[in-house]
Formats: C-alpha cells, sequence, structure tokens
C-alpha cells in the first residue's frame, strides 16, 4: 500500500491553507445569508435571526473602533503552510521606533494581495519579530464587515474598516506604534495584475497622504515583489464586448471583472489557485510628514509626489534582485 510522502501531505496542506483562505469570505458569507433565510421563511426560530441582527447592529461600529483581533487567529498554524505555499517574505530597510504611528502603503494590489495578507494579517511571516512593538492594522473595504460571523473571523486577524472614522480613531485612540496597512491601488489594479506588470493606480489616489498629514504620521512605501506574477489573466479584444462589458461593470461597482486563472489541484492543470512563486514585500524608509489638520490640495499633491519619488526609489533599488532589467520603471497611471 502506498502512502503519501511528507512532501506530499506539506504540498496538500499548503493548498488547503491558500484554497481555504480564497473561498472562506464566500462560503462564511453565502452560509450566513442562506441558513437565515431558512430560519425565517421555513422554520420557527427566526428569533434567532432577530438575536443576530440585534447584535450586529449594537457591535456595527466595532470595526471603525480598533476591529476586535485574535492572537490565537493570527498565529493559527495554517497560516505557516499558507505562507510556505509561495513563499512569502518579509523585508525590512530601516527600523521602526513603537514611539511613533505609521501608514503603510503596499503596492501592488494584485488579484487578491496574497502577500498583504499573509504579512500583515498573521504572524507566521515573522512581522512581530521584523518590527518589535509596533501593532499591523489591516485596513479593508466595510463591505466585509456587514455580515454577522464573516465580520468577526476578518476582525480577528487584526484587520479594520478603511473609512476616515476608523482611520481617526486607530491614530488617535489607541496610542503609538499602530501601524495602518492600506493597499493603495485596490481592485481597480485587478485589470493590470499580469505576469511582469509594474502599473499602479497611484496617481489620483492622495487620501491615505491628506489622512498622514492630518494626524502627522509617518509614511512608509512598500513593494511586494512577485505578486503579479501569481496569476494570469485573458486579455479581450479591446473594444469587444466583452472589454466593453468590463469597462461598464467597473464604472458601475468599481470592480473590474478580470478573467483570471492559475493553477489547479493537480500538476500541469490550471484552476484559480495562484501559482507557487516566490513573493517578497520590501518595506522602504519612513517619510515623516508635517501635522496639517486641513491640507490644501496643493499640499496633499506636494508630499504625494514625495512619496511616488520615494517608492520609485525603492523599486529601482530591489528591482534586478527580483527578475526586473535595470531599464524596467514603475508605470503610475
Amino acid at each position: 500500500m502506498l502512502l503519501p510522502s511528507k512532501k506530499d501531505l506539506k504540498t496538500a496542506l499548503e493548498v488547503f491553507a491558500v484554497f481555504q483562505w480564497a473561498l472562506s469570505a464566500f462560503l462564511i458569507g453565502s452560509t450566513v445569508i442562506f441558513v437565515n433565510l431558512y430560519l425565517v421563511v421555513f422554520t420557527s426560530y427566526w428569533p434567532v435571526t432577530v438575536v443576530i441582527l440585534t447584535w450586529l447592529a449594537l457591535d456595527w461600529k466595532t470595526p471603525e473602533r480598533g476591529g476586535r483581533r485574535w492572537a490565537s487567529m493570527r498565529r493559527w498554524c495554517l497560516w505557516k503552510k499558507y505562507c510556505d505555499y509561495f513563499p512569502l517574505k518579509l523585508l525590512k530597510t530601516h527600523d521602526l521606533s513603537p514611539n511613533h504611528n505609521y501608514i503603510l502603503a503596499c503596492h501592488p494590489h494584485g488579484l487578491m494581495s496574497h502577500s498583504c495578507f499573509g504579512h500583515f494579517a498573521t504572524e507566521t511571516s515573522g512581522f512581530s519579530k521584523i518590527f518589535p512593538g509596533i501593532t499591523p492594522y489591516g485596513l479593508t473595504l466595510g463591505a466585509f464587515f456587514w455580515l454577522p460571523f464573516l465580520r468577526d473571523y476578518v476582525m480577528a486577524t487584526g484587520a479594520c474598516s478603511v473609512s476616515q472614522s476608523s482611520i481617526d480613531f486607530l491614530l488617535t485612540k489607541r496610542g503609538t506604534g499602530n501601524m495602518l496597512i492600506v493597499v493603495v491601488g485596490g481592485l481597480a489594479e485587478c485589470r493590470y495584475s499580469l505576469p511582469g506588470s509594474t502599473t499602479l493606480v497611484l496617481k489620483n489616489r492622495t487620501g491615505f497622504v491628506r489622512m498622514a498629514l492630518r494626524h502627522g504620521v509617518c509614511l512608509i512605501p512598500a513593494y511586494a515583489f512577485g505578486e503579479t506574477e501569481l496569476y494570469n489573466q485573458h486579455i479581450f479584444t479591446p473594444g469587444g464586448f466583452i472589454n466593453r462589458f468590463q469597462n461598464w461593470f467597473q464604472r458601475l461597482v468599481h470592480i473590474y471583472p478580470c478573467a483570471f486563472y492559475g493553477c489547479g489541484f493537480t500538476k500541469n492543470s490550471w484552476g484559480l489557485l495562484p501559482y507557487p512563486r516566490p513573493v517578497t514585500t520590501i518595506v522602504g524608509k519612513p517619510l515623516p510628514l508635517p501635522q496639517i489638520e486641513n491640507p490644501s490640495q496643493e499640499t496633499v499633491a506636494k508630499y504625494h509626489a514625495i512619496y511616488i519619488d520615494a517608492l520609485r526609489k525603492l523599486f529601482d533599488q530591489h528591482k534586478t534582485q527580483y527578475g526586473f532589467s535595470e531599464t524596467q520603471e514603475l508605470v503610475i497611471i
């Protein structure tokens, strides 16, 4: 009888770790919706749904008040398998003092921000050892906090809402040593997530700079080399029916529906798993900003340009180590 080797078991656990993370939001969300609909429509247990919705209403502001992280969830052993799948690696260029607060802008978004999740929503890539005394808060869309149970699962990793009130709270009510992580390009950057791509949606993304100025905190650029190598996309003919539908859908809901694919569960097959390719995130030098309660548009533009310059320098300094040519440049749109 043939038994799986240790290597096969290790690979299977890594695949499961990535697979469950990618589908967990969908499975938890759909389960919550259908179970509660069933309770209300087909059973006499509708009070259970009422209790859940009442608790949701009472707890509604928690994602904007620092969330509710669970240290045990962040150290979940399965996340180690998740990071090992690619593998993910986090490197710093400068030490950070726990006596200050920071906003870290991570680029690029990629299709699912695998590196951002692995580094800042879990402890398995060594964040606490690399940045001792710093508490990371991943900021994400408020839609993740609309459903009960799903919101608790997301908050357990240390995630909070990306809203202005959430940022204000974290930078004023939680003391010092806090790092707020934002993936500036957001879902709009998905359409440019192709192997070899260095296109960033950043030209008109100035909100994170404005918030840093309002609170006088340091901005930190970070670039994840390899994030855009994890999936391929089928590019439809520009101006064709499907391409026009993609553009229309993006204008409607600000999400670009990509025809992406990766690898499957068996060798040489294709599917929705990311390719197991290394991703290294380089965290750059903190940029100190003055505190200006109501910065003008000109002031925001000035420091936004300074940030882009620092990001370009970070990319240029490390690009040849991670497969890019000396002439490759960041494309800012």
